[in-house]
């Protein structure tokens, strides 16, 4: 998108729904243009009046006009800003929203492709930035261009010629805040892609904070965020420089300006073509603009820093998650799921993860995934809810083709416990209740207590309001995996999943969790995965994944005479 394109959009999505208080925010900056004109056409007549001819009733009134004019510019002032804080707090809100709901909207490998910290940048600084650019890109261009031409009509008034020679000054400042603009731009830019990677690094330290410790990392940890810190600051100053990179061009062309207008004005007053009290007036005029053509003259630096956040967060938003299938509901009734030479890729690995796999999981039974780290099965897991997609082969549930339907129909039937669980910084009681948030204490009892929880509940010191930490860290691995099969218990969904979910616990903790996963699983369509061939034993069918293909397919029984892989995994685990 060309710059003319992204004002546009920022102008029709963001701005044009609040333009009552931007017009409002348009008069009030009228105002301060026009009382700040006043106060400079007010020294004219203060000295003529005052100064001059010692008029004593004018020497009252005026003094009191320019104090009402100061008290109507400071108050006016306050509510421009005011109306546009306003705009710019919804504008930076609808921004992190939409940011927020394309992420969810997202697909798994879209999110998996970029860091957190990433994301994190853009909802912070991004939005910030064209906050920033929206609010005071139009208090700067109302309140200063209109005070500037209100005076420039004052320096008019007072002297055509000196305002000619004054006015030379703007054209100057404009053309060296040009480059400037476009610098800046570049500059953010490389500086929200270091924070990016400086809140990464933030997170990565604080999630892995244990693994940093035992392995006595610290040193090594600290050179990096050095180098980091030290990359995001240089980025940083980069731009404070580049900012404050007009101000001595501003003074020199300001003081060349002063220079020569008192030379060329020191003329007009010897030759009578120029009174004292307007050359004060004009004097004045020119000193209070000198604000507003600063300002001006760098507004662009504000609108590059917002066009060049603009331009990373509008890809993100305009981002096609909708699911174009959103009509069409799955019908479930019995649960059966059929892969038909299903492949799969991931989009950065050169070969496929899975190839042409067809396999069959009736309803109500278990059926196991057996096979080596990276044979393929979670990924057979992930299908199933359309974590993601197929590269080839289609995937049936009830004989209905799941990609045809809406992804919310899927869902809504499945439940998944895996090996990693993933809790909120919330209550124990939310976090069960996650899976239905409609459903009532007592169904949240219910399940708590039929997947074993109530034990350590009971423990806990506020019971079911205890805060468990981010990603449950005040809870043992075993009390996070119960928890995680309460909250699918309470989903009552007709097809579970199940991705390791026994894997390293202790013998006590297993039972207990095997036993709240009977009942999870009773009577409906299961699929699981498992290192511990103890747990799916009696599953009623286990396929033997290998290197992304079915190798053999039956009962625990049949297996053991038709398949080396299962055998093998058997006399290793069981036997010894």
């Amino acid at each position: 998108m060309t710059n003319l394109e992204i004002l546009k959009t920022l102008y029709t999505r963001y701005t044009k729904t609040h333009l009552s208080k931007i017009f409002i925010s348009v008069f009030f900056s009228a105002l301060v243009a026009s009382s700040t004109a006043l106060i400079a056409y007010l020294l004219d007549p203060a000295i003529e009046k005052i100064f001059i001819e010692k008029d004593q009733k004018l020497m009252v009134i005026i003094p009191f006009i320019i104090l009402f004019a100061f008290a109507v510019k400071g108050s006016s002032l306050y509510l421009a800003k005011y109306m546009l804080i306003q705009v710019g707090g919804e504008v930076q809100k609808i921004l992190q929203l939409q940011i927020m709901q394309s992420i969810l909207k997202s697909g798994v490998e879209k999110i998996n492709k970029k860091h957190s910290g990433k994301f994190l940048g853009h909802i912070s600084l991004d939005a910030g930035l064209v906050k920033k650019l929206v609010t005071d890109t139009i208090l700067l261009i109302t309140k200063d261009t209109l005070t500037l031409f209100a005076l420039i009509g004052v320096m008019f008034y007072q002297n055509w010629k000196l305002a000619l020679f004054a006015i030379i000054m703007i054209p100057l400042a404009s053309i060296a805040a040009k480059s400037l603009g476009k610098r800046i731009g570049k500059v953010t830019t490389e500086s929200q892609e270091v924070f990016g990677s400086l809140n990464s690094f933030f997170l990565e330290i604080i999630k892995n904070h244990k693994i940093i410790k035992i392995f006595q990392n610290e040193g090594y940890e600290n050179k990096r965020l050095n180098k980091i810190i030290t990359t995001f600051k240089e980025k940083v100053v980069k731009i404070e420089t580049v900012l404050v990179r007009a101000t001595p061009i501003m003074e020199t062309l300001t003081g060349l300006m002063i220079g020569g207008l008192i030379y060329y004005s020191g003329n007009l007053i010897i030759k009578g073509e120029l009174e004292l009290n307007n050359f004060f007036s004009f004097l004045a005029a020119m000193m209070l603009a000198y604000q507003p053509v600063r300002s001006l003259a760098t507004l662009n630096m504000g609108i590059f820093q917002g066009l060049s956040a603009a331009k990373r967060l509008l890809p993100i938003i305009d981002e096609d998650n909708d699911d174009k299938n959103s009509q069409k509901h799955l019908k479930v009734k019995e649960g059966n799921i059929s892969f038909q030479d299903v492949s799969f890729r991931y989009s950065e690995s050169l070969e496929n993860v899975l190839n042409k796999i067809s396999l069959d999981v009736k309803s109500g039974e278990m059926t196991a995934l057996v096979g080596h780290s990276g044979a393929g099965k979670s990924t057979i897991l992930n299908l199933i809810p359309r974590f993601y997609e197929p590269l080839n082969g289609n995937i049936f549930l009830d004989n209905q083709q799941i990609n045809n339907y809406s992804i919310k129909s899927l869902r809504d039937h499945i439940s998944l416990v895996s090996q990693d669980v993933s809790l909120f910084d919330d209550t124990i009681k939310n976090n069960i209740k996650y899976s239905n948030l409609n459903a009532s204490d007592e169904e949240i009892i219910e399940a708590a207590k039929l997947s074993n929880c109530v034990d350590f509940i009971h423990k806990m010191p506020n019971g079911y309001d205890t805060v468990v930490g981010e990603n449950g860290v005040r809870l043992s691995g075993g009390e996070k995996q119960r928890l995680s099969i309460a909250r699918a218990i309470l989903k009552k969904s007709k097809i579970i999943l199940l991705d390791e979910a026994t894997s390293s616990l202790d013998a006590e903790t297993e039972d207990k969790i095997q036993k709240a996963i009977n009942y999870l699983t009773k009577n409906k369509t299961t699929i699981v995965i498992a290192h511990r061939l103890s747990t799916i034993l009696n599953s009623d069918k286990i396929y033997v994944i290998d290197s992304g293909k079915v190798v053999a397919q039956g009962s625990h029984k049949e297996l053991m005479n038709t398949s080396s892989i299962y055998q093998n995994f058997y006399d290793k685990q069981i036997r010894s």
